[in-house]
């Protein structure tokens, strides 16, 4: 092909605004296929309502496997599915979560900057943490072009910032103007393509649902001192690339700043179980204190007195620790 005839979109939290600006914008004869992942929970269907609405004059599906590629079609990826791009079809990948999401944003980019190169444009959207962000990383890697959506015009900023960070995007742009900005870099000659990371392959077939081993992990990852919180395992270190990112043997990849907020989220969990369990343990005590009172047996219970009362200390210092361990928005009730 003589233009970028591949765009693919990613966002969550507060992507909803720029994409309908977008595919509003977008015109009929535009030379160019649009593939969309929004993080959606499994079975959901009323996101594809809401897409086509916007679409103006652009046909919107949601993707089977093996569909093949047509340029001004938009391409909405399907529940617990990750949309995967290959040449001239698509792919339906059931390979494990990525930044606990499926479809995520990382395999679609990936898979896109494998099979297209320089062919691909790349935007990242408003949401959470940085799912987008080691997929846009590759887009540029391979040659293809890297926009985000301005970061202060973001519901939420951390996808567009964070992808911003970990790559050199050629474009950061308000949500409403993305669409004129995509419309004219569809139709410009793509640059050469450059060789592909060696990993990306491996990371497209983990995203399809191929078994991935030690012995492969070990190629491009090296183990690391940390759990994955999906299944235990251990993960690994992902050598190239950016952001920070890391993957376990069963195919689980996190973010670093993923990876973070899932840990918060059982430390705050482990830490409501210490506080019930030691809250239990001073409600005993102190009715074996009780018991011991009655039976005249005053010496054990001022002992049973003394534990209780440090149970409760410690108690206290818990649960100061977990409201503590809480985002402020949680403590301010704001959502």
């Amino acid at each position: 092909m003589a233009n970028r005839d591949i765009i693919v979109i990613g966002g969550s939290s507060g992507a909803t605004i720029p994409l309908k600006a977008i595919l509003g914008t977008l015109p009929a004869d535009l030379p160019a296929a649009v593939f969309v992942i929004l993080h959606i929970p499994p079975r959901s269907t009323g996101i594809l309502a809401t897409v086509a609405s916007a679409a103006g004059p652009l046909t919107v599906v949601q993707v089977e496997d093996e569909m093949p590629i047509t340029p001004g079609k938009v391409y909405l990826a399907a529940p617990d599915h990750h949309m995967l791009l290959g040449h001239d079809v698509i792919r339906l990948g059931r390979g494990p979560r990525e930044n606990m999401a499926r479809p995520a944003i990382d395999p679609l980019f990936r898979s896109a900057a494998l099979s297209y190169g320089a062919r691909v444009i790349g935007v990242v959207l408003s949401g959470l943490l940085s799912d987008g962000a080691a997929g846009l990383n590759a887009i540029k890697r391979c040659g293809g072009v890297a926009l985000v959506q301005d970061p202060a015009d973001a519901i939420a900023d951390e996808m567009p910032r964070r992808a911003a960070e970990a790559t050199t995007v050629d474009l950061s742009v308000r949500g409403a103007l993305l669409g004129d900005v995509l419309a004219d870099l569809s139709r410009e000659e793509p640059g050469p393509s450059l060789p592909s990371p060696p990993e990306l392959r491996l990371e497209v077939d983990i995203a399809s649902g191929e078994r991935v081993g030690a012995d492969f992990l070990r190629e491009v990852a090296s183990p690391a001192a940390l759990t994955c919180p999906a299944c235990g395992g251990v993960l690994s270190h992902m050598h190239e690339g950016r952001p920070l990112r890391f993957r376990c043997q069963v195919g689980h990849a996190y973010a670093a700043d993923a990876l973070a907020s899932e840990q918060e989220g059982r430390v705050d969990e482990a830490l409501r179980v210490a506080l019930r369990i030691i809250e239990e343990r001073a409600e005993l005590v102190s009715r074996m204190a009780d018991d011991a009172r009655k039976s005249g047996r005053g010496a054990v219970a001022d002992m049973y007195d003394g534990r209780a009362e440090e149970y409760r200390r410690y108690a206290e210092t818990l649960r100061q620790a977990a409201l503590r361990s809480l985002p402020p928005d949680a403590t301010n009730d704001k959502n």
